[in-house]
Formats: C-alpha cells, sequence, structure tokens
C-alpha cells in the first residue's frame, strides 16, 4: 500500500520554534526529523503524522497516548517525549538518541559475541522492569525498536503502540497494526490478548535468541504463519546453531520464550538476576516443559487452530467494514 504525505516538510522548514534540519525515517503514518530547538539550541526529535492520520480519531489517540507514556517515563534506557510550549499542529517532540539501531548491528555483525549480547539484554531488562513498574508495557519490542550508543547503552524507542495498563482498549479498527511484529509478538498475542509485561519478556527472549544465532527462532512464508509457529511449536535450541552458548543461558532463552505465559519469567528482573548468575541457574530436564524441540500438537487439534488463526484476519476485515459504515 502507498501513503501519501499531503503535507510534505522539508529540511530547512520551521516548525513553530523548531528547524527541520533532515527526514530521518517516515512510516505509514508519521514521519521523523532530526530537528534543532532555536529557543535553546538543542537537537531534538520531530515526529509528525500524515495529514490523512490526523483524519483518525483512533490513530490520534493512538499518538496522543504515545506523547503522554513518553512524557510520563524518566529513565537513561528510554527515549523521552518533551512537552512543546506552543503548537500549531499535531506533532511530537522526542529526545535526540545518537547510536546505531539494533537492528543495523545484526545486519552488520551477525551473531553477537554472547558476553556482548548479554549485556544488551541486561540493559533492556533494566528500562522494561522501569516501564513495567509505573504500568506500561511497550508491545513492540524488536531490534528496530533498541537504539545502541557508542559505550554500548541502550535506549527503547516508538511507543507507538505501547500501553498503560489501565487504559482503554481502542476499537478493533486498529487491531491489525496494534499486534505487534510477527517475529517477536507472543504466543498470547497471537492468540488475540492484549499483550502485557510477558508479552515484552517474551519478545525480549526472541531478541536475546537472534543476537546469540544470527535469526529469529520462528520462520514461515508469510507472516500468519510466522505467527502460528510460536502458537503451535517451540523453537529449536540455540544450542543447536551455536555450541558455545551453556545449557544454563539456553535455559534462560527457554524461560523467557515459553509458550504459556505463566511459566515465563515473572518481571524482567527476574531474568536480569538468572543473566547475571547463570552458575546458579538450575537447567531443566524437559520433563515439565516440552521445550527443547519442535512439539506438534495432534493433527486434528492442530488442523483446528491453523483454521481458527487464518479466520482472524477476515474477523477483522469484518469489523473494519461494520465501523467504516457507522
Amino acid at each position: 500500500m502507498q501513503y501519501a504525505l499531503m503535507t510534505i516538510l522539508e529540511a530547512g522548514d520551521t516548525l513553530d520554534h523548531y528547524r527541520l534540519d533532515a527526514m530521518v525515517a517516515h512510516s505509514g503514518m508519521s514521519a521523523l526529523y532530526r530537528a534543532t530547538d532555536l529557543k535553546n539550541g538543542m537537537q531534538v526529535a520531530i515526529k509528525v503524522p500524515h495529514d490523512e492520520m490526523e483524519a483518525d480519531p483512533i490513530l490520534v489517540e493512538r499518538f496522543r497516548r504515545e506523547q503522554e507514556i513518553g512524557q510520563e517515563l524518566d529513565h537513561a534506557g528510554v527515549v523521552k517525549t518533551f512537552e512543546p510550549e506552543e503548537r500549531s499542529r499535531t506533532y511530537m517532540v522526542i529526545e535526540w538518541v545518537d547510536g546505531v539501531l539494533l537492528r543495523k548491528i545484526l545486519s552488520h555483525d551477525g551473531p553477537l559475541p554472547i558476553d556482548r549480547a548479554v549485556a544488551i539484554t541486561l540493559s533492556i531488562c533494566d528500562a522494561l522492569d522501569y516501564m513495567h513498574k509505573h504500568g506500561v508495557v511497550h508491545r513492540d519490542l524488536k531490534p528496530e525498536n533498541v537504539m545502541v550508543d557508542a559505550e554500548g547503552h541502550i535506549k527503547l524507542i516508538d511507543f507507538g503502540i505501547a500501553m498503560k495498563e489501565d487504559a482503554r482498549r481502542l476499537t478493533y479498527v486498529t487491531m491489525s497494526p496494534a499486534l505487534g511484529t510477527p517475529d517477536y509478538i507472543s504466543p498470547e498475542q497471537v492468540k488475540g490478548q492484549r499483550g502485557d509485561q510477558k508479552s515484552d519478556i517474551y519478545a525480549l527472549g526472541v531478541m536475546l535468541y537472534e543476537m546469540l544465532t544470527g535469526e529469529t527462532p520462528f520462520n514461515g512464508s508469510n507472516p500468519l504463519a510466522v505467527m502460528n509457529e510460536r502458537v503451535l511449536h517451540d523453537p529449536q535450541p540455540a544450542r543447536k546453531l551455536r555450541p558455545e552458548i551453556s545449557a544454563e543461558l539456553q535455559e534462560i532463552l527457554d524461560r523467557a520464550m515459553e509458550r504459556d505465559p505463566r511459566r515465563r519469567y515473572a518481571t524482567a528482573a527476574d531474568m536480569a538476576w538468572e543473566l547475571e548468575h547463570q552458575e546458579q541457574v538450575s537447567v531443566d530436564s524437559g520433563v515439565h516443559r516440552p521445550a527443547l524441540g519442535r512439539i506438534r500438537l495432534p493433527e486434528a487439534r492442530r488442523m483446528i487452530l491453523y483454521a481458527g488463526l487464518a479466520l482472524v484476519p477476515v474477523v477483522l476485515f469484518g469489523l473494519m467494514l461494520m465501523m467504516a459504515g457507522k
């Protein structure tokens, strides 16, 4: 699908007291600019929604919620959002972060040294623990949303589908983009649940797996197939792809990526503790967890689940048509 920028802002344009220096990214809903605050010379990022987004009250609500969350959080590992003194149109002012996206690092370097992968994961755990204690769930953790600076410090960015745990649920019209990214979405989100702290922990487990092996744990010919895989199967153990991964670190991966959220780490702090004290991790024999292979459900149950999941886009499309007709 092609998205038109109905109001195009270019480098050199001024938006209130911000000078737009360069467009650095754009998506179907907004454009991101590097900018300078002309009042104090500070470099910031300006996120400007496209005109068609501003015409949709649900998308405007999501944009407002993202801004509100960014203003409430104050942690070194979480990008900060500022409130402009004046605003002539809808836009967001965000802390400018110097660094490289984790996705770019993985694309360039491939599998990371084990110590570096663990260090990055520990930093993300710290940021997640802070967010979760303040009632915020990211819901779209992935390498594209983690910035790493020259000293190895991280910042979580892009809270476009983040959620405050006490917030009302938005209408089904926005369900599809709000699900998250297929490679990192948790099994319970695939099944239509809202996603919570443990969904973030699952996504972090997938990211650690990718940092260690250079690939995500599930593959498929299309996004639906990728999502189905994580509901029906457990990932191939990372140790089979990289034998130097310890049994203890494999156990941590298994616990983070449990299909049943009740068996996952309760908090990001719990996961961090075991990453820091791997010598004390009790390696599960696999008696109660079928997570050490690709265990398949009985054929009948598997076909029913495939059929149910295949109907999800159809149902969502129908709901969108219903809402459009109101």
